[in-house]
């Protein structure tokens, strides 16, 4: 199955984080900073951290201004995934997306079934790209990011990683713009 080819060697990536909450401060964003202590203990790069408010429009706008930023290879964000009025992560990532990667919201799924069941399902976890910039939406619950980056992210952003990873597709996301 899959493995770390050891020859290779590590591919740093620029990671932005950025949590969606009416209510947590930069102080009390442990599912932010789950994610900025595992990528950097990973070997990744924190390109930029932002909390802000559950606004549809204006999380689109940052998406974007990451996504137009060439210091900025992943975003990933967490909260307002659920099914509530006022999640509306999922859809402004998809208000930003070229291309979305179904399969991530369908492993993660997999991924939480098996730490809290059918519950499973009221996660809209999703990830997608646009630019050439990947973007993933996870869960707010620190579990949920733990999940998120140690069973798929970790993995995924590892060059290393065999049979395959978003590292080595990189330089490949944005070749239809440059064809013309």
């Amino acid at each position: 199955m899959s493995r770390i080819d050891e020859s290779k060697e590590f591919i740093p990536v620029r990671i932005a984080v950025l949590t969606l909450s009416d209510s947590r401060t930069l102080a009390e964003d442990r599912s932010g900073q789950v994610l900025v202590d595992r990528l950097q203990a990973a070997g990744h790069v924190l390109a930029d951290r932002k909390i802000m408010p559950d606004d549809r429009a204006d999380i689109a706008d940052q998406l974007r201004a990451w996504v137009a930023d060439p210091d900025v290879d992943v975003v990933i964000s967490t909260g307002g995934t659920g099914l509530t009025g006022r999640d509306v992560t999922v859809e402004a990532h998809r208000d930003v997306y070229e291309k979305e990667i179904e399969a991530f919201g369908t492993v993660f799924t997999i991924v939480s079934m098996k730490k809290i069941g059918t519950s499973a399902v009221q996660s809209r976890a999703t990830g997608g790209v646009a630019g050439g910039t990947y973007l993933f939406a996870l869960p707010g619950s620190p579990g949920a990011c733990k999940d998120g980056w140690d069973e798929i992210l970790a993995m995924q952003l590892d060059y290393r990683h065999l049979p395959c990873n978003f590292v080595e597709i990189m330089p490949r996301l944005d070749e239809h713009q440059r064809r013309k």
